[in-house]
């Protein structure tokens, strides 16, 4: 195991190829991205404790294969969460359990295209949205944390999926349409939802801006 001085400066790439060889870079790579594994692990399992065992997994089958990774332009975080999926699903499939991701704090969610309007929006409906979010399939309930709670791209989710960047889209986009149907009153009443009103205008346009 060959020791080098690790500059703090040093651009990730560089970090990246250091990590192959080097405990220490690679610790620093952990300390970037153990927290954000952490959280993407807690969502699919509700569950501390096991999230903190699956995200300690993902750091060590990466620390195993770190001598193979080859660095195509994709984020390293990229690769993570795709190890850090790949360990969920086991854990789910062994357990025979429904994948629900835990979105108690929709506070989290942030969607850039409206700031701070749509994060109140969203925040007002907090409930609404909860309830609606846990009838979606577990990939469109994945999909919603990758791209509002993690702050993926459509490319970086797709590697996290196992998707083409264009699936990931067309996924997103019917997700936000079910969510917009799923939450549309019945019976109508005369004050539409800001939460509605919201899905709405990404049904209009949102789509094209990605």
């Amino acid at each position: 195991m060959t020791k080098r001085a690790i500059e703090p400066s040093a651009d990730e790439s560089a970090l990246i190829e250091q990590a192959k060889s080097d405990h220490d870079a690679f610790g620093q790579l952990y300390e970037r991205y153990a927290q954000r594994i952490y959280q993407y692990i807690y969502y699919r399992t509700s569950s501390e404790a096991d999230a903190e065992d699956l995200a300690a997994k993902t750091f060590m089958r990466a620390w195993q294969h770190m001598a193979t990774y080859d660095d195509r332009g994709v984020p390293f975080s990229a690769w993570l969460y795709r190890i850090a999926h790949n360990l969920v699903a086991n854990w789910h499939r062994d357990r025979s359990r429904r994948k629900v991701i835990s979105l108690e704090d929709l506070s989290r969610w942030h969607v850039s295209e409206d700031g701070p309007e749509a994060t109140a929006l969203l925040a007002e409906d907090r409930a609404a949205l909860l309830r609606a979010v846990r009838r979606l399939p577990a990939d469109r309930q994945e999909l919603l944390a990758l791209k509002f709670v993690e702050h993926l791209s459509n490319a970086e989710i797709g590697g996290v999926m196992g998707r083409s960047e264009g699936a990931v889209k067309s996924l997103y986009h019917r997700t936000l349409m079910a969510l917009r149907d799923d939450l549309q009153p019945e019976p109508p009443v005369q004050r539409e939802s800001p939460l509605r009103r919201l899905l709405g205008r990404f049904g209009e346009g949102h789509l094209e801006k990605e």
